[in-house]
């Protein structure tokens, strides 16, 4: 519990927009919750939500002592009261979730608080899994990223060891990640690998295709199988041999085969005759082959997980059987 009183230059206020100032963690339908339950009192007693403060008021809040800190990056979490998540998987040490296309898995430029990652430890916080005061040296983190317009599984380590093996098996390319996308137009063949190397203009933040070797370039390889087919538009599962920036959908574009509504590497006829803004792709299944020691994660090696709501799959290909 913690005290407030009231100065003179805030009397006056309503208890809840004082209480809000002060607290800017502390989202506001928990802070209407904690004033409906009593514990924000004034003088020792509960009041109403819209009560004028007196100079001299002594407030007593019966609040976690996270939400008196100051708002950074690393606490944002606290303002999300209602987290929302689309969980494939869990378990003592992991979460799978369904990313969905428009969240951005991390803070940027653009967006703070309402992060896939903030979504993630807002739920293990309210479930009391964690507690940021009390974990000095690891928090809840994300092992892989989803571009904002692309959805699919995310991997959420809950422990440092977990991170830690996970991030090895990445590396080692012990994960099989499979995508479905929508792309315009058929490949040729309907089924094959794509291989060659791509080159980043971090100015411009796109990916160039090259077939040779360049400077700076990457290799990339990609196996694609054409799964549907319905007048221009097919349906592709993609499964990355190597995990690059933009890989899959700079890689559809150089076959002639670009994802709809793709506004970077694109058919922007296509995509206006869609109405897409966001390129139909989907990190739908997650294998874990792990063909060497996983340490704490060997109780995974085998198994697979699927996401069945693939937005765009549905729209376009709601007939056919499911891959």
């Amino acid at each position: 519990m913690r005290e407030l009183t009231i100065g003179k230059n805030d009397a006056g206020q309503r208890l809840d927009r004082f209480v809000a100032k002060n607290l800017p963690l502390l989202p506001p339908a928990l802070l209407q919750k904690y004033i409906r339950l009593k514990r924000v009192k004034v003088n020792g007693k509960g009041s109403k939500r819209d009560a004028r403060l007196q100079a001299g008021d002594v407030l007593q809040l019966y609040i976690n002592d996270e939400f008196f800190d100051k708002p950074k990056e690393e606490n944002l979490f606290l303002s999300i009261f209602q987290p929302r998540l689309g969980i494939v998987y869990e378990d003592e040490n992991l979460l799978l979730v369904d990313k969905r296309p428009g969240l951005v898995v991390h803070a940027d430029e653009t967006e703070k608080v309402n992060t896939l990652i903030n979504h993630i430890q807002a739920y293990l916080y309210q479930k009391r899994e964690w507690s940021p005061r009390q974990e000095n040296a690891f928090a809840p983190a994300l092992c892989n990223r989803i571009d904002r317009n692309t959805g699919g599984i995310v991997i959420a380590a809950k422990n440092a060891e977990t991170l830690r093996v996970l991030n090895e098996k990445i590396r080692a390319h012990e994960l099989e990640k499979s995508y479905l996308c929508v792309t315009v137009g058929r490949p040729r063949p309907p089924e094959g690998k794509i291989e060659g190397f791509l080159l980043k203009d971090e100015g411009k933040k796109q990916v160039a295709f090259y077939r040779r070797p360049v400077p700076g370039g990457k290799s990339a390889a990609t196996l694609y199988k054409t799964l549907e087919t319905r007048g221009e538009l097919s349906l592709v599962e993609c499964r990355l041999l190597t995990g690059r920036t933009h890989q899959i959908r700079v890689s559809m574009a150089e076959i002639g085969c670009p994802l709809l509504g793709d506004g970077k590497y694109g058919n922007g006829t296509a995509n206006r005759k869609y109405h897409e803004t966001r390129q139909a792709l989907y990190a739908y299944k997650l294998g874990f082959a792990f063909p060497t020691d996983a340490g704490v994660l060997n109780y995974l090696r085998g198994r697979e997980f699927t996401v069945e709501d693939v937005p765009f799959r549905e729209k376009y290909f709601s007939r056919i059987p499911q891959p």
